[in-house]
């Protein structure tokens, strides 16, 4: 119970966090490039992590962040972001953050795949509903795949293999050391891409987003790390996401007067709907 409790308010104040820094990203990206808003901000939050690992005193087990898993681990969080985010850039809030909640549905086939967990009827069920789900927001039509909406998709894809191999990182590795790895590499990504396409100048309310959002993202992968390692029940914990919709569609609204059709309101209800029920027979199966 108490570690469900830590894992539980680690998702939600990971929840909180990661929407207002998307929501700050998003107003950057009307004035700044997208690739190098990410690779500034990853800058920053590789400052923020890096100090914390000073006053903390946990720069001495920095090594750790060799390990092979804790470098994956960086690999597809920085893919997630920079495919997630550029998504994010062209399409509604609400529905970008609609199609990521589509990770459990993800998590369910991903573990099946790669942990050869033995996934009954029920919870394909749930799969197929959910994927229905998306399919509602997305809503292909000929001629017009909506094609930021599937990158958006992809991107999620990279964070829910993800989750899917984080509870396997060392446990000897400290959280912080995870998270400094983490913005390292999506720092390297970004300003790899700025060599390329060439630095544009950001007026001072951009950096000023830029620098905030960073501060959310480094308090961001701290929760989160958190939340996946707190040794609570990961189908209690992770019904917790879910509140991310609420806090985008209220942003969405309030900030670019974006009211998602009744198609994918639907949409939402239903994916919604079926990630909590995978994460109750989760539970239910143990």
């Amino acid at each position: 119970m108490i570690d469900n409790r830590r894992g539980i308010l680690a998702m939600s104040a990971s929840v909180v966090v990661f929407i207002i820094n998307d929501a700050l990203m998003k107003l950057v990206a009307e004035t700044v490039p997208a690739v190098q808003a990410i690779g500034v901000r990853g800058a920053f939050a590789t400052l923020w992590c890096g100090l914390a690992l000073l006053a903390t005193g946990t720069w001495r087990q920095l090594g750790a962040i060799w390990h092979p898993r804790v470098l994956l681990r960086g690999v597809l969080e920085s893919g997630s972001a920079f495919i997630f985010l550029i998504a994010l850039f062209h399409i509604p809030f609400g529905i970008a953050t609609a199609v990521g909640l589509s990770s459990p549905l993800m998590i369910t086939v991903l573990a099946v795949l790669i942990l050869h967990e033995d996934v009954r009827w029920r919870r394909w069920s749930a799969v197929a509903v959910g994927f229905a789900g998306v399919l509602m927001v997305i809503q292909p039509r000929p001629g017009d795949l909506n094609a930021w909406t599937w990158v958006a998709l992809a991107g999620t894809f990279c964070g829910a293999l993800r989750d899917v191999l984080s509870p396997g990182l060392p446990r000897g590795v400290p959280t912080l050391v995870v998270s400094f790895a983490t913005a390292v590499i999506v720092t390297l990504v970004g300003f790899g891409s700025i060599v390329v396409e060439g630095w544009q100048p950001m007026s001072a309310q951009a950096l000023g987003y830029i620098v905030a959002a960073s501060l959310l993202l480094a308090a961001g992968y701290q929760f989160v790390v958190l939340a996946l390692r707190s040794g609570g029940e990961l189908s209690v914990i992770g019904t917790f996401r879910y509140a991310s919709i609420l806090w985008a569609l209220a942003i969405g609204h309030a900030v670019w007067g974006e009211v998602p059709d009744a198609l994918a309101m639907t949409g939402i209800v239903v994916i919604v709907g079926s990630g909590i029920y995978i994460l109750h027979r989760e539970r239910v199966r143990r």
